[in-house]
């Protein structure tokens, strides 16, 4: 079975708060429970994240919704490209991440022992 890595950044790149899912799962579900209890000016996440009752979630707590419209939406909603550029600081997380060889080659058969790790290395990154 497949799994996917859902995370939570803050500004500076470090990671948050991770949901662990099948590989079949689409990203903009686990969008609410990744930013529960999170206040920010703005969220900035990719095409995936695209949908309506995600962009009213974030607008109800008071952040910005930075996020590409989709290509099959009808309307275009418009996103601040200035601040979109900063979202390649998930990516760079993410590649943080892949520095530690079981986490790149996802060793662990188990998910909750592969969740651990990620917690793990999560910290290790919060100490440099």
């Amino acid at each position: 079975m497949t799994t996917k890595i859902h995370m939570l950044a803050d500004g500076r790149g470090r990671p948050l708060r991770f949901i662990l899912t099948g590989g079949q799962v689409g990203d903009v579900l686990t969008a609410p429970a990744l930013l529960d209890g999170f206040k920010t000016e703005a969220v900035l996440a990719d095409k995936a994240y695209d949908s309506n009752a995600l962009r009213q979630l974030i607008s109800d707590g008071g952040a910005e919704a930075v996020i590409p419209s989709n290509r099959t939406r009808k309307m275009i909603i418009p996103h601040d490209a200035a601040i979109y550029r900063h979202r390649n600081r998930i990516e760079r997380c993410f590649n943080k991440l892949k520095h530690f060889r079981r986490f790149a080659t996802r060793y662990d058969r188990r998910a909750i022992h592969f969740l651990a790790f990620i917690h793990l290395a999560a910290a290790m990154i919060w100490m440099r």
